[in-house]
C-alpha cells in the first residue's frame, strides 16, 4: 500500500517519499518523534501522518516490517527462470519471430551493452565492474544480454590473441554467464518503488563496492503516467538527480539516465521533445540525444562540460551496439 493514498497534504507526502517511506508497512514502527526528524516538521504533523496511516491500514502494532527494497536478481538468475518457461507459438512463424525483435532507437540495447562492457578486465583496458540495472519500462532482455556478453568475449579473446603478438601476457577466464552474474536487476513498477531504490542503492553499493556502473531504464517512465501534482513531480525528479549525482561522486561510478523523447506541436509542426521537459534534461552532466537520421540511428552529445558537440552514426547488431554499416539499417514497417 503506498502512503500516496494518505489524507494528508502533498507537500507530507512527498516528504514521505523523498525520505524512502513509501508504504504503510515502512511507518509502523516508527515513533513520532523519529519520523520527525527524518522529515524535518514539527512533532504533532509526524504523529498526524502517524495516526492517518494506522487507520488506513489497521496496523494497530509496531512492527519490523519496514523493508523497502529486496535486493537485487543478478541477469544469470534471469535467465534459468526465462528458460524454464513454456513457450506459446502463434502458428506463424514471422510473427514468432517479430515477437522477440528489437525495439526503438536503442537505448536498452545500449543499456545493456554498458552492463556488458564495464565488466572488461582491467588489463584488457577496461574497469573490471559490476553493473546495477534499474529497468522501469520491462525492456529489460536477459536473454539479449546473454548475446552480447558471448559477443564481448570474443572480442576480448581475440584482443588477446593480439596482445601474445606483441608479447604481452594476458588470459580472458570470463564466462557469459560470469557476466551475466555481475549484472544487478531491480525491476522498478511505480514511481514510489524507483524513488526507494534510489535510497537504497547507497547501502547496496556500500556492500557490492565492485559496481561500476548504475543504469536507470528510463528514469521518466512513471513520473509521466498519471501524476496530477507537476510541483511534486519536479520536487522528487530533483531530489532523485541529486542523490544519482552524490552516488556517482561518492563511490567514484558512472551513473547512465536514459529519458525518453515524446512530440509537441509548434508552429503548426510535431517536433521532437525531452519527457519531462528540459528541466529535468539539463540535471545531468553529459548528455546524448539518441535519434533517427534518415534509416541510420545517430547519437549526438549535446552537452558535456569538457567535449565539444559532435555527432557519430551507430548499429545494433546481432553483437550488441556497433559502428554503423549499411548492413544495419532501420527495417521499415508497413
Amino acid at each position: 500500500m503506498e502512503v500516496g493514498r494518505l489524507p494528508i497534504s502533498a507537500s507530507l507526502r512527498g516528504k514521505l517519499i523523498s525520505a524512502g517511506y513509501t508504504t504503510f508497512a515502512s511507518l509502523s514502527s516508527l515513533s513520532p518523534s523519529d519520523l520527525a526528524r527524518d522529515l524535518k516538521i514539527p512533532e504533532s504533523e509526524a504523529l498526524e501522518i502517524l495516526k492517518a496511516a494506522s487507520l488506513d491500514c489497521g496496523l494497530d502494532k509496531p512492527d519490523k516490517s519496514n523493508v523497502i527494497v529486496n535486493g537485487a536478481q543478478t541477469a544469470w538468475e534471469m535467465l534459468h527462470e526465462e528458460q524454464s518457461f513454456p513457450r506459446i507459438i502463434t502458428s506463424s512463424s514471422d510473427l514468432d519471430n517479430i515477437l522477440g525483435g528489437l525495439p526503438g532507437i536503442g537505448k536498452t540495447q545500449m543499456g545493456i551493452q554498458l552492463a556488458v562492457n564495464v565488466q572488461i578486465p582491467v588489463d584488457l583496458g577496461g574497469l573490471g565492474g559490476k553493473a546495477v540495472y534499474v529497468d522501469t519500462e520491462g525492456s529489460f532482455m536477459v536473454e539479449r544480454a546473454l548475446q552480447i556478453a558471448k559477443a564481448s568475449i570474443v572480442e576480448m579473446s581475440n584482443y588477446t590473441e593480439l596482445l601474445k603478438k606483441k608479447n604481452r601476457v594476458c588470459q580472458v577466464d570470463i564466462q557469459p554467464t560470469d557476466i551475466l552474474d555481475n549484472i544487478f536487476y531491480f525491476r522498478i513498477c511505480t514511481y514510489t518503488e524507483q524513488i526507494a531504490l534510489i535510497n537504497y542503492l547507497d547501502k547496496f553499493i556500500l556492500e557490492h563496492k565492485d559496481v561500476k556502473i548504475v543504469i536507470v531504464d528510463s528514469v521518466t517512465f512513471h513520473f509521466r503516467q498519471d501524476f496530477e501534482d507537476l510541483a511534486l513531480r519536479t520536487r522528487l525528479l530533483g531530489g532523485m538527480a541529486l542523490k544519482l549525482m552524490n552516488l556517482a561522486k561518492k563511490y567514484n561510478l558512472a551513473v547512465v539516465i536514459f529519458n525518453q523523447a515524446t512530440t509537441k506541436y509548434v508552429e503548426g509542426s510535431f517536433q521532437l521533445s525531452l519527457a519531462l521537459g528540459d528541466s529535468w534534461s539539463h540535471c545531468c552532466t553529459n548528455r546524448v540525444i539518441l535519434h533517427w537520421n534518415g534509416d541510420e540511428r545517430n547519437a549526438y552529445l549535446d552537452k558535456s562540460p569538457s567535449l565539444r558537440s559532435a555527432s557519430a552514426p551507430f548499429s545494433v547488431t546481432s553483437e550488441g551496439i556497433r559502428n554503423s554499416a549499411s548492413n544495419h539499417k532501420r527495417i521499415k514497417l508497413m
